[in-house]
Formats: structure tokens, sequence, C-alpha cells
């Protein structure tokens, strides 16, 4: 069996400082993204803002360890942090009166991950 790896430069730096902030910080859930951001692309997670709307509610935190996607509204404010979002993703969630923020910024900003949701 062959091992891949990942080769965007981003996400292995990402994965790495993860692992040391859990390490560190004794915050089990930053190994536990690492450890989901690691698996391959195509079972990386791809939510809808449907989704999102469904299972939250306002001025919840929430961390999907993939990409944001715009397919549906949101009709509460919620703060996200994601991999990725895309443009339409990001307008909708910030018309709702959200925040789209980066994993490395939830990180910095809640080292011990309390509070935080993840949704795939």
């Amino acid at each position: 069996m062959k091992i891949v790896e990942k080769t965007n430069p981003h996400i292995t730096g990402l994965i790495k400082s993860l692992k040391e902030n859990s390490y560190q910080r004794e915050a089990p859930i930053w190994k536990d993204l690492a450890r989901r951001l690691e698996r391959s692309t195509r079972r990386q997670a791809e939510v809808n803002l449907s989704k999102l709307n469904r299972h939250t509610s306002s001025d919840e935190l929430v961390l999907v360890p993939g990409k944001i996607l715009g397919s549906g509204t949101i009709d509460h404010k919620i703060q996200v942090a994601a991999l990725s979002f895309s443009s339409l993703a990001k307008e909708k969630i910030e018309t709702a009166g959200g925040e789209c923020i980066a994993i490395t910024q939830l990180m910095e900003s809640n080292p011990k991950g309390s509070g935080v949701r993840i949704i795939e």
C-alpha cells in the first residue's frame, strides 16, 4: 500500500501547528482537527450553508475541517472557522451578521478550543 502525503504547504503547516498546540496547551480538539485534515481530499468536509443553518443556533462558534459552500441560506449570526470559503458563502455569512475566520485565527483567539462545535 502506497502512503500518500499532503503536498500543499499551507495544509501541512497547519496540521503541524495544530498538533503542536494540542500537545502544548493540552487541548485534544486541535489533534482531532489535525487528523481530520490529514484525510484524503476526497474525504474532506464540504458543508453547505443550509446545513449550518439547520444545526446551529445564534452566536455559536462553528469549525469546519474543509470548505464552506454557498448553497442555501443562513438566517442567524454565527462565527465560522474553516479551511476555505466559497465567495458566495462568505458573502451570505457576513450579510447575516456572522464572521468568517481562518482556523489559525481561531487557534490564537481560543487556545483551549472551548465552546467550539465541529460540523462535517
